[in-house]
């Protein structure tokens, strides 16, 4: 029997009424597993490869959506995306005559009303939307999701190793433990690769011996074209923009700078590069900051796009897989910080069958060039990051404490205790400390015990009573800006925003008239010249391997054909730079370069940042003077005591030193540092610098470097 033969009469008409020639090698796969089984399945393949299908074409072949209660749900990561496979998703089920509906906090109330009434079909939800149903609606979860039999998650890599995925680790539990029978899980990467990653998503699904991995390995060709123009922080080189227009200007092209800020710089300088030569007005701007409305518009007008040309200047919200259609090209300016970035970045062009994807890579800085052929070397050789995974997710447990109590009229330690040793996001924190953390959240009035009972206290009604409360990143505060009544976007409160600035947002240019402090309100009028918005954040962890691979490019003699000829003299230039270090291992071969003048001395780390900011501590613990270089290269460390350095890395036990009292101290004196865990500061102290060991720091793999660390040090400058 054929794969195609396994499918329901309703979906085979579709597929016919499709035209398709044939079902995709992925798609084969998944028919042929899906259906006899009810494991768990991890379908991987290249972005545009009909992931979607994959899933639902098995599964709603194989569902009863005539019994009662919603039977699948799709988990996406974002509502952009869900609003994107609703029409997918909803095509596919008329011919079944199942209902589909969203449900985020744009979709409509009339939809979720409907689902209320009658549980059906499938439902559209976000981690966030699931998370305030089982805060404010618990009877909801019941009514609507207690006879699940299956989850699909889309874009299951985008998860992995965060705070978002473990939270989302624990909703998927939840959700089982009040199922009427165990649910079948679908999960949809793109970006993933390796046994470990492979055991990772098998672990985060909660039953590793009832999951499967089908990957299609069918490779996609791929164009690749690097060029280096030197830039400045501030703005990108005129001869770079002029370049990019040249080469994209006839074509549907994406931009991909790595901030809000260069995407509007992009966006506003390449229109008006086009409007001077008249060339076409469609450049645009894409990023969280845009109205969303404006970003909607985008998005239709690329999809619909069959004769007209565009540029849309973006950030990660076009990174996932939200349909625009046929893209031609795809640009990277600077480095991406991991490769998984990359492969999502490179996959959004080409998306027809048998077409080869292109890339057009531009760097304006030296580490930023040696950073990106790293990575594109490590692509082609079909590595991916390893994820992260925080075995103790303190700071998500009481975010998820207090939801339950929430959700709760009241609840006592022994089923908070029983809810929580039920979910295996949390298996490996003990009923000790659980209680421990319960009664601190007691003393600072997160919760308040009535008789046997937990409820929420004082202190914790103003935070789970938040907005925000349903998510586990921070929400900046946002100014909205609006020009005659028009939506726009938004912007942070900087020093760069006061009345007359002029600024760049959604590709235009605008200049400041009112700011309205009390409501949050800015509004805006057209202008003619201005600058790029600044917005906070910082920058993502760049793994070890990448570093590790820039230092082999630096000691290789290979000239890339990939790169033009401005990129391989820089690349060329720093090999020389490092002529004087022999260095012949690059797992464990540093180069540390003294200067006899100044009597100071570099060592170059060539390791991710979490090891960076490990030694970095670990000097301060050893009062060492050293700059850490996050700016520039980001694993360099400026020293002036050669001998007490070398003899701190290389001759203490590192792993007997206690660090807990110095990552005391610097909470106490830095609590800010705590910034990457939106819930850590409610934890007791020294769960707090559990989580700063644990998460910012990485003791474990520093140990492992320094231990097989072999400094080399410049033959010529030490005689």
């Amino acid at each position: 029997m054929t794969a195609f033969d396994m499918l329901s009469e309703p979906i085979r008409k579709y597929i016919r009424d499709q035209k398709w020639e044939s079902l995709r090698p992925i798609q084969e796969a998944a028919i042929r597993n899906i259906i006899p089984t009810d494991k768990n399945y991890i379908l991987i393949s290249r972005t545009a490869s009909g992931k979607t299908e994959a899933a639902f074409l098995p599964i709603l072949s194989k569902v009863n959506f005539k019994e009662p209660g919603v039977k699948v749900l799709y988990i996406s990561p974002l509502i952009a995306l869900i609003n994107d496979q609703f029409l997918r998703v909803e095509k596919l089920c008329d011919y079944l005559d199942v209902p589909v509906t969203k449900w985020h906090g744009e979709a409509s109330k009339g939809g979720k009303d409907r689902l209320i009434k009658n549980p059906e079909g499938i439902a559209l939800i976000t981690p966030e939307s699931l998370e305030a149903m089982f805060v404010n609606k618990p009877y909801n979860i019941h009514h609507l999701f207690s006879a699940l039999e299956y989850i699909v998650i889309d874009e299951i890599h985008s998860f992995l190793g965060s705070d978002r995925g473990i939270h989302l680790q624990s909703l998927l539990q939840r959700l089982q433990r009040i199922n009427t029978k165990r649910f079948s899980i679908v999960g949809l990467s793109a970006t993933v690769n390796g046994d470990h990653q492979y055991t990772e998503l098998k672990e985060f699904l909660g039953h590793p011996e009832h999951t499967t991995v089908i990957r299609d390995t069918h490779p996609k060709p791929i164009n690749a074209v690097f060029r280096y123009f030197q830039g400045t922080v501030d703005e990108l080189p005129i001869e770079l923009l002029k370049d990019l227009y040249i080469r994209t200007k006839d074509r549907k092209v994406l931009v991909f700078p790595n901030a809000r800020g260069r995407v509007e710089e992009v966006a506003v300088k390449l229109k008006k590069i086009s409007e001077k030569v008249g060339g076409h007005p469609n450049y645009f701007s894409h990023h969280s900051s845009v109205d969303k409305e404006v970003r909607e518009y985008v998005e239709f007008f690329a999809k619909k796009s069959k004769t007209e040309n565009f540029c849309i200047s973006c950030t990660s919200t076009l990174e996932l897989g939200i349909d625009i259609g046929n893209v031609d090209e795809v640009a990277q300016i600077d480095a991406t910080h991991s490769i998984a970035s990359l492969i999502q970045r490179v996959g959004r062009s080409g998306r027809r069958e048998g077409k080869a994807s292109n890339l057009l890579l531009y760097a304006t800085e030296k580490w930023s060039l040696l950073q990106s052929v790293a990575c594109w070397l490590l692509f082609t050789e079909q590595y991916i990051e390893p994820v992260s995974v925080h075995s103790k997710p303190y700071d998500v447990m009481v975010h998820q404490i207090l939801s339950m109590v929430k959700g709760s009229s009241g609840i006592t330690l022994v089923n908070i205790l029983e809810e929580l040793a039920f979910n295996i996001t949390f298996k490996h924190i003990q009923p000790e400390e659980i209680t421990e953390i319960i009664e601190h959240l007691t003393t600072i009035g997160f919760l308040e015990k009535l008789g046997r009972e937990y409820i929420i206290g004082v202190e914790g009604e103003k935070v789970v009573n938040a907005q925000d409360f349903y998510t586990l990143f921070h929400t900046a505060v946002f100014f909205k800006v609006s020009s005659q009544g028009v939506k726009i976007g938004e912007l942070p409160l900087t020093p760069q925003i006061r009345i007359d600035e002029n600024i760049y947002l959604s590709a235009r240019i605008w200049k400041i008239k009112d700011i309205d402090f009390e409501s949050k309100k800015i509004e805006v009028i057209p202008a003619k010249d201005g600058r790029k918005p600044k917005f906070m954040g910082s920058a993502a962890d760049t793994a070890s391997k990448i570093r590790e691979k820039m230092l082999q490019v630096l000691f290789s003699e290979e000239q890339y054909g990939f790169m033009d000829e401005a990129g391989m003299e820089m690349i060329n230039q720093m090999r020389k730079e490092f002529i004087f270090f022999e260095v012949n291992h690059f797992q464990t071969d540093r180069p540390l370069l003294c200067d006899p003048e100044s009597e100071n001395i570099t060592f170059y780390s060539f390791t991710g940042c979490k090891i960076n900011r490990t030694i970095s501590f670990i000097l301060d613990t050893g009062c060492i003077e050293h700059i850490l270089d996050e700016g520039e290269s980001q694993f360099r460390l400026d020293l002036q005591q050669k001998v007490d350095f070398t003899a701190l890395l290389k001759e203490i036990n590192l792993s007997q030193t206690d660090f807990d009292q110095p990552l005391t101290d610097l909470l106490e004196r830095l609590p800010e540092i705590l910034s990457f865990s939106k819930w850590g500061a409610y934890l007791p102290l020294r769960y707090q610098v559990a989580l700063l060991k644990n998460r910012y720091f990485d003791f474990e793999e520093t140990f492992k470097f320094l231990s097989d660390l072999n400094i080399v040090e410049n033959k010529v400058l030490n005689g």
